[in-house]
């Protein structure tokens, strides 16, 4: 379920020599011989990079897959329903009891609270049950040869020839997501380099088998991308109908203090973290739920950069930390794929960067719909609705 982030991705080029690469397209036969050429000169040998790429084939199924990505398209309150399940819920707060020695050295070693790997650990692979049946390496050649991203999935090709060169990757036997992500926590073949812990204490980084170091190595993943020890990440809130709205989203960021002065008051208990700077987040309007994302919650883009995603799993991690049930509001009725196609061309014609017509509510089509709206003197919380595009 992961969407990448460029900084879960890279894996450094900078040892390999300058090459004559095709960078993706072409004949699938002249395209792997091209990766061998590349590998060897990296200073893997032969007989290495001959064994890894043996039996790799093109895969159809990953690409159909990585064209049907809907799923990410509902909006936040159906997403966080279709996800947060009560079996989910009860077997998450069991697991933090029976693993409780566990994540308390994970949180005195990495500062992640338990509650944000439980959630990770349940949406990707429902809590280890479910880690895919795709095979790694034939995914990742296949992304790699695909035309459409081949910068992110290239460089993963030789992060698992090298967990294959130290024996901790078997080619024709790994498998996991369509997309390329391995084990419980689902992480790249660079993550688990870069990141990977044996928690268990076996001498082995088994992220598939072993939920000690899948949960520990995603941990180390969290800090090395930034996340701060002892801090919190959301917290739901209420907010005056007087509001102004420009200033809610994540490129804004006030003292959570000063939020509070502009009326915004946590839907229970006190405000956690006065002190720390803070964005509104407005996931369907300013008629549906409300939360301050403190920086911990930026973080959560480097593992993925869905924002729906990324505020479900936030929430989630919250709930199994005792936080209630969010206040759904009754947010004004949002657009349908082909409803956003249409916005996101009228958007673009107006000279905005949506970042494609896709149908889905991104980042820069958030910003058009945001300027738009205050163009237009509607409320400017960036929530695309059919008033907002019959206007346009």
């Amino acid at each position: 379920m992961r969407i990448f982030s460029t900084l879960a991705i890279v894996f450094s080029l900078a040892a390999a020599p300058a090459l004559a690469r095709t960078p993706c397209g072409g004949g699938f036969a002249a395209f792997v011989d091209d990766l061998k050429q590349e590998a060897q000169a990296r200073g893997f040998s032969r007989a290495t990079v001959n064994r890894f790429f043996a039996t790799v084939r093109q895969d159809q199924s990953v690409l159909r897959a990585d064209r049907a990505q809907g799923f990410f398209q509902k909006p936040f309150t159906e997403f966080a329903r279709s996800l947060i399940s009560a079996n989910r819920m009860q077997r998450g707060r069991a697991k933090a009891q029976q693993m409780q020695r566990l994540f308390d050295r994970i949180e005195a070693r990495f500062g992640v609270p338990r509650g944000i790997l439980l959630a990770f650990w349940a949406f990707e692979t429902d809590y280890g049950g479910f880690q895919g049946d795709t095979n790694t390496r034939d995914a990742l050649v296949t992304l790699a040869h695909d035309c459409r991203r081949p910068h992110l999935f290239r460089p993963q090709i030789f992060a698992a020839l090298e967990l294959f060169a130290r024996g901790d990757f078997d080619p024709d036997r790994v498998t996991g997501a369509w997309a390329g992500e391995i084990g419980q926590v689902q992480m790249l073949p660079s993550d688990i380099i870069e990141n990977g812990v044996d928690g268990d204490g076996d001498g082995h980084v088994t992220l598939k088998t072993s939920a000690p170091d899948a949960l520990m190595s995603g941990a180390q993943m969290l800090r090395s991308l930034g996340w701060r020890g002892g801090e919190p990440w959301l917290q739901e809130v209420t907010v005056p109908a007087s509001m102004d709205w420009s200033q809610s989203g994540i490129d804004t960021t006030v003292r959570a203090a000063r939020w509070q002065q502009m009326g915004v008051r946590p839907r229970s208990g006190r405000l956690l973290a006065p002190d720390l700077r803070a964005s509104l987040i407005l996931p369907q309007g300013h008629k549906g739920p409300a939360f301050l994302g403190y920086p911990n919650f930026n973080v959560l883009f480097e593992w993925n950069q869905s924002f729906t995603y990324v505020l479900t799993a936030a929430y989630f991690a919250t709930r199994l930390e005792g936080a209630p049930v969010f206040d759904p509001g009754n947010p004004d009725p949002g657009l349908g794929r082909d409803q956003m196609k249409q916005l996101q061309r009228k958007l673009a014609a107006r000279g905005h960067d949506v970042g494609g017509v896709d149908g889905i509510l991104g980042a820069g089509t958030r910003a058009a719909v945001r300027a738009e709206q205050a163009r237009l003197g509607l409320p400017a919380d960036a929530w695309p609705t059919p008033a907002l595009l019959n206007r346009l």
